[in-house]
């Protein structure tokens, strides 16, 4: 039996993967995290890489570069020009990001799920009942990044972006283990909710950028500054900026979570499948009267 298989075996349980991921000084482990994967000293780089390659199926093949001056350089990696078709067909929304598909659904009323039987309030999501009424009725899906995959972001479809509201909050790993045992996880959680008018429909939709363990800020092209736990929450920023579909908004330092947010009329496209990987660029949502 190999290290890798062993510690893949750990991870597996449920029971020690939640003490080992949940049951630590989570803010600390996360700041302490952040700012190792940022030394770029070759040794500490290397033997950081190797560890993380332990827990996950690293695959560079499709990255711009291959050689990375730290862990967090890696992290955030840029991919090869055309590595994500975007779907072009304006009736569609497009995946922000890669992810594996988690919940998804109708919303009922305001009540949406982070797995069955575990519900939540977008009041509590989003930070205010006005917030919330604009998706009243609508459908979510929940897009989850493991640490392997690429963690930039991008437009889901034309448009604006017109706001960001920051909500500081903890750092629980935002695992399927996590999920079935920590109610009102996305909301406890750090998180960055990203509002863009569709030129389409003139509606809005958001994506809620959830933090996790290990990874507590999120960096925004548009914005000139780092979102993280150092800063206090919950803060507005009004934002006039316009975007293509398909055009970077930001990243993960690491990587988390998506809760994409659409309003009623809005429909999940039919492919969709709860465990199923998408990328970025792939379809997600259908706009009204398609």
């Amino acid at each position: 039996m190999t290290l890798r298989s062993t510690l893949l075996g750990i991870a597996r349980n449920e029971d020690l993967n939640f003490l080992l991921t949940n049951r630590i000084p989570r803010r600390f482990a996360t700041r302490f995290v952040g700012w190792l994967s940022q030394i770029e000293q070759p040794l500490v780089r290397d033997v950081s890489m190797w560890a993380w390659r332990l827990f996950s199926d690293l695959d560079l093949s499709e990255a711009r570069k291959t050689r990375f001056t730290s862990l967090h350089d890696c992290f955030i990696r840029e991919l090869k020009p055309g590595a994500r078709p975007i779907d072009t067909d304006a009736g569609v929304i497009a995946s922000p990001c890669d992810a594996i598909v988690g919940a998804h659904g109708a919303i009922e009323g305001t009540k949406l799920f982070q797995v069955k039987g575990f519900p939540y309030r977008l009041e509590d999501l989003l930070g205010s009942a006005e917030a919330a009424d604009a998706y009243r009725d609508g459908v979510f899906v929940t897009l989850r990044l493991t640490a392997s995959m690429y963690h930039r972001f991008h437009a889901p479809h034309d448009g604006r972006v017109e706001e960001v509201t920051y909500i500081s909050g903890d750092t629980w790993n935002v695992n399927p283990i996590a999920l079935k045992r920590v109610e009102n996880l996305f909301c406890r959680n750090e998180r960055a909710a990203i509002r863009m008018r569709l030129d389409a429909t003139g509606e809005a939709v958001t994506l809620v950028a959830v933090a996790a363990i290990l990874v507590a800020s999120v960096r925004l092209r548009f914005l000139d500054t780092t979102l993280d736990l150092r800063r206090g929450g919950p803060r507005t920023i009004p934002c006039d900026v316009r975007v293509a579909k398909g055009e970077e908004l930001g990243w993960f330092q690491h990587g988390s979570t998506i809760v994409m947010l659409a309003p009623k009329g809005y429909a999940l496209c039919p492919e969709l499948a709860e465990g199923r990987t998408i990328r970025m660029g792939q379809r997600l949502l259908e706009l009204p009267g398609r």
